[in-house]
């Protein structure tokens, strides 16, 4: 049973914030007091944080517990180890908000991240999320709204990074994230696993980049010695999306993008050889899962465009 702790009851806590944060954590006393500072000092003011703990071992429950004087941060301690993405959507089960935002225990949210994140969310009804990368977005101004089509063209035929956001770059109707089914639990890079799925059935909306510090460390996930190889394993999941029946690409443009993925896994295979890593390089061909005339079909010149993807008032103003 998880043990909630709060100096407030969030049934008789007044009106149901708009946006509710959730941060998991697991070790991060070094970091965490300055993760939770930053969501507290948000301009936009209704919202919860509901910070879980994946039974850390170290002082990361006695630092949030610094917190709890403030009646909008909640603590819950799991009564065992999750890990990573499992304890991600155990948190988003405590979610009160119409809105969640994912916000992680050693990174730093600008003061205006969640006004621009809302705001744009909801101008844009049938979004179903919005997302912020770590740069601006290239073919038009933000925000800007994307069908599925869109999504796909803008990854596959555009500027890509459309699946590059963690889940701390989203903001999701609650509802919908639940619809979607939530996180697949598929390693370090669920999340990108579920923008593809989640970005051929719904509405997008991109938002201006750079709303939050991406901390870099050694105690991060993605400095694992193995993260190379379950990079190069999701490379051969993004060319049979292309594949797959939901796939909102035609047919000419399915042709298109899967010859320009073929051009990158040559070109980091390559890189692998000269970097003398030459069982990455195997290992990279193997799981892109191309048979032989796959290989012969798609090798061809890569022709990606700015404007792909881009809604089409924009696009037609670039010329």
């Amino acid at each position: 049973m998880d043990e909630v702790v709060s100096t407030a009851d969030p049934k008789s806590s007044g009106a149901v914030p708009l946006v509710s944060v959730l941060m998991t954590a697991y070790n991060r006393e070094d970091y965490i007091g300055e993760a939770i500072e930053s969501v507290l000092a948000q301009t936009f003011a209704s919202f919860e944080l509901i910070v879980v703990d994946d039974r850390s071992t170290d002082r990361t429950r006695e630092v949030v517990q610094h917190y709890l004087g403030d009646p909008r941060v909640r603590l819950v301690c799991n009564d065992r180890n999750l890990g990573d993405y499992p304890n991600r959507n155990h948190a988003s089960t405590f979610a009160r908000g119409e809105l969640m935002k994912y916000h992680d225990s050693d990174d730093l949210m600008y003061p205006h991240c969640l006004e621009i994140m809302v705001s744009a969310l909801q101008a844009h009804p049938s979004a179903a999320f919005a997302l912020s990368g770590n740069a601006g977005w290239p073919g038009g101004p933000s925000p800007m709204l994307l069908t599925p089509r869109m999504c796909y063209q803008r990854e596959f035929l555009g500027s890509g990074a459309v699946f590059r956001p963690g889940p701390a770059g989203a903001l999701f109707r609650t509802g919908a994230f639940v619809e979607l089914g939530r996180f697949p639990l598929g390693g370090i890079h669920s999340d990108t696993l579920f923008w593809i799925a989640a970005c051929a059935r719904r509405s997008v909306v991109l938002t201006q980049g750079d709303l939050l510090y991406y901390r870099v460390h050694a105690g991060q996930e993605l400095q694992r010695l193995d993260v190379s190889y379950e990079l190069a394993r999701l490379e051969g999941i993004m060319f049979r999306a292309i594949d797959a029946p939901e796939c909102p690409l035609d047919a000419a443009e399915r042709e298109q993008a899967k010859r320009n993925l073929v051009a990158g896994f040559i070109r980091r295979t390559i890189r692998d050889v000269r970097n003398v890593q030459p069982r990455l390089a195997l290992f990279r061909l193997k799981h892109s899962g191309l048979s032989l005339v796959e290989w012969l079909r798609y090798t061809r010149r890569p022709r990606r465009q700015t404007a792909a993807g881009t809604p089409p008032p924009l696009a037609k103003e670039q010329g």
